[in-house]
């Protein structure tokens, strides 16, 4: 049989915290959303922008649950219905935390230029690994298989790397709120 157990222990580590590190997200999004606070997302971006001198950063509405992120090229932070809108305590921390992006870019934070730089290459193989692992189950082709755990693993260690930009999103946004 071409099947291999030890495919499985390459990916399992990989998988297993994946799928943890998403359902800790969105049980914490969930909790937070009951959470009620006395401005919106937007407004909470809008407070922490423009008390960081980032009047020039615009704050738009985009379609879509949980797509929030700062669009460093266009200087635009984009927020979800559900963060641009709500009073909860979730649309606050997400939009600040997005916002803290903007710091970023607004003072050069190096690691953001790294990681913004390397997202294209870790979006195309966390969509190509899944299929190289796939295809080579199928055609029992080990190479390809091993190829996807490798692509894999390089989707793992971009995250791993990009821990400490997004702790650092956090921290500048909540210094900037205090």
């Amino acid at each position: 049989m071409f099947f291999s157990l030890s495919y499985i222990l390459w990916l399992a580590p990989a998988l297993l915290l994946a799928f943890w590190a998403q359902w800790r997200v969105k049980a914490t999004y969930a909790e937070a959303q009951q959470m009620p606070a006395p401005l919106s997302g937007a407004a909470a971006a809008r407070h922490i922008l423009d008390s960081a001198g980032l009047q020039s950063v615009e704050i738009e509405q985009i379609p879509g649950q949980l797509t929030d992120h700062y669009d460093s090229q266009a200087k635009v932070l984009r927020l979800s219905p559900e963060v641009y809108q709500s009073r909860s305590l979730a649309a606050v921390g997400i939009a600040a935390h997005e916002s803290g992006h903007a710091l970023q870019d607004a003072h050069g934070y190096a690691p953001l230029v790294i990681r913004n730089a390397a997202v294209p290459a870790a979006s195309f193989g966390s969509g190509v690994s899944y299929f190289l692992i796939i295809a080579g189950f199928f055609m029992q082709f080990g190479v390809l298989i091993w190829a996807g755990i490798a692509l894999f693993g390089c989707v793992v260690f971009f995250q791993l790397v990009n821990l400490p930009v997004e702790f650092n999103a956090s921290n500048r946004a909540k210094a900037q709120l205090v």
